[in-house]
């Protein structure tokens, strides 16, 4: 999370976070953070100063576990994982529908090039 964070996370940004110690590291980095310590279950998802945070996870692990419940995890999660980030990353586009997002999504893999599929299984092995 230290590296993450002094990567990531411009100086003098000031983090909200939950109870989980993996985010002490943010300290380390030199940020400023505060945790909320919400517990579990349905009282600790209700914690207004972390709602959005609450619903992309929800929103995330049910995309995952729902879409992709047959899938190897430890070995394809990566790929999924991009591919959500990819969808949020546009969700606020003003002119963001899914039906334009088909069409975009062609053409960036249409310029991409071609790539074996031995090419295509090294790169995703080497980006784990």
């Amino acid at each position: 999370m230290h590296t993450w964070a002094q990567q990531a996370l411009a100086p003098g940004t000031h983090v909200v976070r939950d109870g989980l110690t993996a985010f002490t590291g943010v300290g380390w980095a030199g940020l400023t953070h505060n945790a909320i310590v919400t517990g579990s279950g349905r009282k600790g998802a209700q914690q207004p100063r972390l709602r959005w945070v609450n619903t992309i996870l929800g929103n995330l692990k049910t995309a995952l576990s729902g879409t992709h419940h047959a899938v190897d995890f430890p070995k394809y999660g990566t790929r999924y994982l991009r591919a959500h980030a990819y969808r949020f990353n546009r969700r606020f586009n003003r002119r963001f529908n899914l039906a334009a997002m088909v069409p975009r999504l062609a053409s960036a893999l249409a310029g991409a090039g071609r790539l074996t599929e031995q090419q295509l299984r090294t790169t995703a092995e080497t980006q784990r």
